[in-house]
C-alpha cells in the first residue's frame, strides 16, 4: 500500500493518543456502530472495500492478511482514516441519497490545499474508461449506471463513496465528481472526509 501525505507533501504522522482513545472504548460497542466483527483477544475485523483489515487494538497497529498472515500496514493516511471512522462513528445508518461536497455543512474546508483528490485520477482515466472501469472493479466497486462510468466503493462500512466519470476528448476535458452519502458527516470530519477521498484515490491509482 502506498504512504499517505499532507496537503503540502509531508509525511503523515499518526497520533499515539488515538490508539490509547481506542483501548478505552467498550469493544462489543464499537462492533456495533462501526459494523466490524470482534476478533479476540481485543481487535475487531473491518470491512475494507472488498477485503477485511484486522485493528489491532491491543498492540495499537493495523494489520493486512498477507500470504496467510496478519502483517503490519505501513500506510499512515489508511491508518489514520480507520482510527478517526473507529473513535466517532455513530449509529446513524446510511440515508440513501446522495450529495455533492457543497451540499456538506463544512463545504468551505475543501478549497485550496484540501480540494478533492481527483486530478491525478483524471490524468491517468480521463480518456481512458476500460482502465478506470478495471481499477474500480479491482476494490469490489459497484457499477452504478451515471456519468460515463461510475462506481459505488465502500472503503469503510458507513462510508460509500461514488465516484463519477465523465470521458475527455478533443472538444471537453474529462471530468470527476464524487459524492456522498448525506449521512457521512454524521461519522466523519471534514479533514477525515478529505482523507477517506485521498484513500480512495490512491488505491485506483495504478501501482508502480
Amino acid at each position: 500500500m502506498p504512504p499517505g501525505s499532507k496537503p503540502a507533501g509531508t509525511v503523515l504522522t499518526v497520533p499515539a493518543e488515538y490508539w490509547k482513545q481506542l483501548k478505552t472504548r467498550d469493544i462489543d460497542q464499537l462492533c456495533r456502530l462501526s459494523l466490524a466483527t470482534l476478533e479476540p483477544p481485543r481487535g475487531l475485523l473491518l470491512p475494507f472495500f472488498n477485503r477485511s483489515l484486522l485493528v489491532d487494538i491491543e498492540n495499537g497497529v493495523l494489520r493486512e492478511r498477507i500470504a496467510g498472515r496478519w502483517q503490519p500496514v505501513d500506510y499512515p493516511l489508511l491508518e489514520l482514516v480507520v482510527q478517526v471512522y473507529l473513535l466517532n462513528v455513530t449509529k446513524s445508518p446510511m440515508t440513501g441519497e446522495r450529495v455533492s461536497v457543497n451540499d456538506l455543512k463544512d463545504a468551505h474546508f475543501f478549497q485550496g490545499p484540501h480540494t478533492l483528490k481527483t486530478a491525478p485520477l483524471l490524468e491517468i482515466f480521463g480518456r481512458n474508461l476500460a482502465g478506470f472501469r478495471a481499477a474500480a472493479e479491482s476494490l469490489g466497486g459497484s457499477k452504478l449506471d451515471l456519468a460515463d462510468a461510475a462506481y459505488m466503493f465502500l472503503p469503510l462500512p458507513k462510508i460509500p463513496i461514488y465516484t463519477l466519470l465523465w470521458e475527455g476528448d478533443e472538444e471537453f476535458e474529462a471530468n470527476m465528481t464524487v459524492l456522498f452519502d448525506r449521512s457521512i458527516e454524521r461519522h466523519l470530519t471534514a479533514d477525515a472526509i478529505w482523507g477517506v477521498v485521498n484513500l480512495v484515490s490512491e488505491m485506483l491509482l495504478p501501482k508502480c
